[in-house]
């Protein structure tokens, strides 16, 4: 068995055709594709392999999307593979996979709730009110203090993603976020990047959609983890099964505790493989900026799978 610390991407990481080397190649992988279809009523696959990058770009699209890709990969690495996680994580909507593959919830069940979750966050807010920013090479307390200067000021904005040390995204109104990113320029954030995003995520500006989806996931019937996760919300384990549903509520607007996640994983795990489970390569990037010596391994793609997970 190789044990692993196991990590779960997040929107963003999606790109049309991704997943299709696992879906050719392992039934496993392409019996989880065809469960998102069903789960669905829809062909989730033919977007995801051959739609339109638009059409996958879409929140309500891309969530769905990526949890696929990430279960269909987690499950092979854990059947197939000989892989036992020993602790997990998801960035954002990548706290999903975490909880399919931790057997907390079905897999059907987490994807009509993201693929609710996606509508209702896209729906929070009208289109074009609403952006979010990445303030690079500032401490913590300055862009943190910045978000409370400038919405004092009456303009919404907040920290949304504590990505990894020196890598703080902001969340708010377009003034909101515009003014502070200024503000944090000014006060020595060595650069500042706009993010393409179609709403302010995880800011009180996203509240709606988690009430919304609260009404969503009431419906669920989870389980306590059989693996340990760490939710987004609080970068603690969650054990209780009673808490899941109200913390994957909260998570949609409030800050993702990301950084405070792989810091406590990196800790608790000493010298423990940490594989970054589904589309891209951002997560691996994010652990090498708080332990740089620690063996991470991306899934992405299957072409260029370190031998490693390829040994009986």
């Amino acid at each position: 068995m190789k044990s692993v610390v196991m990590l779960f991407p997040g929107q963003g990481s999606q790109y049309p055709g991704m997943g299709l080397d696992y879906f050719t190649q392992h039934p496993v992988c392409r019996d989880t594709f065809l469960e998102a279809d069903e789960a669905l009523h829809e062909k989730l696959s033919e977007t995801i392999f051959r739609g339109a990058e638009e059409s996958l770009t879409q929140t309500a699209n891309a969530q769905p999307a990526i949890l696929t890709v990430s279960v269909a990969i987690g499950r092979w690495l854990m059947q197939e593979r000989g892989v036992r996680p020993v602790a997990m994580a998801g960035h954002s909507l990548g706290e999903y996979s975490a909880l399919v593959l931790s057997q907390a919830m079905d897999f059907p069940s987490a994807i009509r709730a993201v693929r609710a979750r996606g509508r209702f966050m896209q729906e929070a807010v009208p289109l074009g009110e609403g952006t979010m920013a990445a303030i690079l090479g500032a401490d913590d307390a300055v862009v943190e203090k910045v978000c409370e200067e400038i919405s004092a000021q009456g303009h919404t904005v907040e920290p949304a993603n504590y990505n990894c040390p020196g890598q703080l995204v902001i969340s708010g109104s377009n003034q909101g976020v515009a003014l502070a990113s200024a503000e944090c320029k000014a006060r020595g954030a060595l650069k500042t990047v706009p993010l393409k995003v179609s709403a302010p995520f995880h800011s009180s500006m996203l509240r709606p959609a988690g009430d919304r989806l609260a009404q969503v996931l009431s419906e669920i019937r989870f389980l306590a983890p059989k693996i340990p996760y760490l939710s987004n919300v609080t970068a603690e384990e969650d054990r209780d099964a009673d808490s899941i549903a109200p913390l994957l509520a909260a998570q949609v607007w409030k800050p993702v505790k990301w950084a405070q996640s792989l810091g406590r994983l990196v800790n608790q795990h000493p010298g423990v493989p940490i594989v970054e489970c589904g589309p891209g390569k951002v997560l691996s990037g994010h652990v090498k900026k708080i332990e740089r010596d620690r063996k991470v391994y991306s899934t992405d793609p299957l072409a260029t799978l370190d031998p490693w997970f390829l040994e009986a």
